[in-house]
């Protein structure tokens, strides 16, 4: 009964984490925009038109991902309407699932539920878990469905009828982000075989559950070959799969520490405790949670630190693994009280700080109340979590999980749970400009450096970024041109074409 009440209430807590003010911050570039856009042409076109078959984006075929996510989107369009908190809701609800999921799986690893409580209470209160959870992509499902393999390949020990959900666990993350499966599934298999379940080789239910759970995945593909031909396959496969092991696609490149970096700039407080829990799961490798931490920690994380594509949601698969990782020190700690006051207390007095200084900016630079209060709360558990370690007092932890539990809420009632919002201009006034002017579908030519699928999305017209030549050669032609002030007087361009201006930019008619 105690584990069905840690469910209920891990269950709870995460969703009201993940859920709350989640339509507060207008959608982000580039997966948020393209991913709502793809969703809506879904939700507007009637069943019979085979948008939901032939997703497309500006009335163009959607190759990149196949469509499970944007589906549910669309579904939550038909219930609470085009905004941003049905798109990314669908997203939300399933990472939250993840918390709940993760303490399952560890109850079967550990056999205990103290390390598997702490392992759940650790990823829920990781920020890039929580902040990139919460958005309208792909990586927190993929998660969900992983860790939903994982239970179906443990509780199959008891009962050989959950390996049929290893099957459909597969076809769930292949037609959520395609062949990431490969990894995902390679990875899997040799957990099984270090596991020593052998027999789910053998099994009829494996076999018929990889049978049934892909045959939508598998019919989905047949169907954009037969429908596309080469195109699918060319942009699907190579172009957005397997080019992103060996190129750098669209320029997102970087060094084989890039991820290393990421973990360490967002997993603090908690990563103090990995080295800890790395050596325990070394040392423990031949049980069950030695070998899950050690296979799919390294051997994600070394496929993607060596992947010449570079983005940070990459890294978002291993975090389950780190939280297991850490959530066995900790129960460690707390059941055997060693850990190194000095240390710790030095860390946990530099996080007081830390809260103290970000309050003062705040006040300051960003007088939001709740990053203010977020602050305070940082440095008063900070201060509190240092005192008790100074004190040989085990109860640091609950501590550190109430505190990072509400910094992270308050975080994401703010307006800055989203701060790449800041690293161009707001796009919902100059997209209610264009669409007060300009009828929908319409394509607009931009000076802005790059195009910005959120931009496409709230207009509800395609903008195209060019360059200034190519805009001055567009003069002659019936175009509709949003231009910043510097390109405006480039182009010397008569006033009486205006349609309006806002935030910098102008919108001008040709016609």
């Amino acid at each position: 009964m105690r584990n069905k009440h840690w469910l209920l209430w891990l269950l709870f807590t995460s969703l009201f984490l993940w859920v709350i003010c989640l339509g507060n911050l207008p959608l982000r570039d580039w997966d948020e925009g393209t991913i709502a856009q793809v969703a809506r042409e879904i939700y507007r076109n009637p069943v019979d038109k085979m948008v939901w078959l032939y997703p497309t984006l500006g009335g163009e075929p959607y190759h990149n991902k196949p469509p499970l996510i944007h589906w549910l989107i669309a579904v939550a369009y038909s219930f609470g309407g085009v905004n941003e908190w049905t798109t990314r809701l669908p997203s939300a609800v399933l990472t939250a699932l993840s918390v709940p999921l993760l303490y399952s799986v560890g109850n079967f690893v550990f056999n205990q539920s103290l390390p598997a409580l702490f392992t759940a209470l650790v990823y829920m209160t990781m920020l890039p878990v929580v902040r990139h959870g919460r958005l309208a992509m792909l990586d927190g499902a993929v998660i969900t469905f992983f860790l939903l393999l994982l239970f179906c390949i443990l509780k199959s020990r008891q009962q050989r009828i959950y390996a049929l959900g290893i099957g459909f666990c597969l076809g769930l993350i292949t037609l959520t982000k395609g062949m990431i499966v490969l990894l995902l599934g390679g990875i899997a298999g040799l957990f099984i075989l270090a596991n020593r379940q052998f027999y789910l080789f053998k099994s009829l239910y494996l076999w018929l559950g990889i049978l049934l759970g892909n045959a939508l995945p598998i019919a989905w593909y047949i169907a954009q070959w037969q429908h596309y031909g080469e195109n699918f396959l060319q942009t699907n496969f190579q172009s957005q799969t397997f080019a992103r092991l060996v190129e750098s696609v669209e320029g997102h490149s970087g060094p084989v520490w890039y991820y290393s970096i990421e973990i360490l700039k967002y997993g603090f407080p908690w990563l103090l405790f990995l080295p800890g829990g790395l050596y325990l799961a070394w040392r423990k490798r031949q049980t069950t949670w030695g070998c899950l931490i050690m296979i799919d920690t390294f051997i994600y994380f070394g496929t993607i630190s060596f992947m010449s594509t570079k983005l940070p949601w990459y890294v978002m698969p291993i975090y389950p693994f780190l939280a297991l990782a850490i959530g066995v020190n900790l129960s460690e700690i707390w059941q055997e009280g060693k850990f190194n006051i000095k240390f710790l207390g030095g860390f946990f007095t530099f996080l007081t700080v830390a809260g103290l200084g970000g309050g003062v900016y705040f006040i300051f630079a960003d007088p939001q109340p709740a990053l203010i209060i977020m602050s305070i709360v940082l440095a008063i558990s900070m201060s509190i979590a240092t005192w008790l370690v100074i004190k040989r007092n085990r109860n640091f932890i609950p501590v550190l999980f109430t505190g990072m539990y509400l910094v992270l809420l308050l975080l994401m009632i703010s307006n800055s749970w989203i701060w790449e919002l800041n690293e161009a201009f707001p796009v919902k006034p100059v997209a209610a400009l264009i669409r007060q002017h300009i009828p929908a579908g319409t394509t607009i030519y931009t000076s802005f450096s790059y195009g910005r699928p959120s931009l496409d999305f709230y207009s509800d017209c395609k903008v195209v970024a060019v360059s200034v030549e190519s805009l001055q050669g567009m003069l002659a032609n019936k175009s509709y041109l949003l231009l910043d002030k510097e390109t405006m007087e480039k182009m010397n361009l008569s006033q009486s074409k205006v349609i309006g201006e806002v935030n910098g930019f102008t919108l001008i008619s040709q016609l």
